[in-house]
């Protein structure tokens, strides 16, 4: 139970594709981290970090911060996200407070009261109109 065995001690890449869950009718207060994916079915309040992926299903709250690779959200959140790739809104979801996110899908019915930052890839416009779109040319 106790070995004194170390050889695995370094966290495998099957330690990222594995998921915690905190399930309905428990309430976490603190700070949360880990490699792999989170399913929230319960409460946090605090902050979560991973570098997976966090789903917050329909019963889930989460009231403080996360950063994570990709969210999708079906209960609550109040706070702060910041999503590296892709955070997903399903119509159940009510999130208030400060979003940072790369790519945003909004599902109908989803409450979105949040301040929104676009932190992915940005387009530039003068790039279109090298491309044939610039002086000379009408668009509908």
């Amino acid at each position: 139970m106790f070995s004194e065995n170390k050889k695995n001690r370094g966290v495998s890449s099957d330690a990222v594709k594995e998921q915690n869950k905190i399930a309905q009718g428990t309430t976490i207060t603190g700070n949360i981290e880990g490699k792999g994916s989170f399913r929230i079915e319960g409460k946090v309040e605090g902050t979560l970090r991973t570098a997976g992926k966090i789903v917050v299903g329909k019963t889930g709250y989460i009231d403080g911060e996360i950063e994570c690779e990709n969210a999708d959200f079906e209960g609550k959140f109040t706070g702060k996200i910041v999503v590296k790739d892709t955070l997903t809104l399903k119509s159940s979801a009510h999130i208030e407070g400060e979003v940072i996110t790369g790519k945003l899908d909004v599902d109908p019915g989803a409450t979105f009261n949040a301040t929104c930052s676009m932190k992915g890839a940005v387009k530039n416009l003068s790039d279109d109109r090298k491309q044939g779109k610039g002086k000379g040319e009408k668009t509908a």
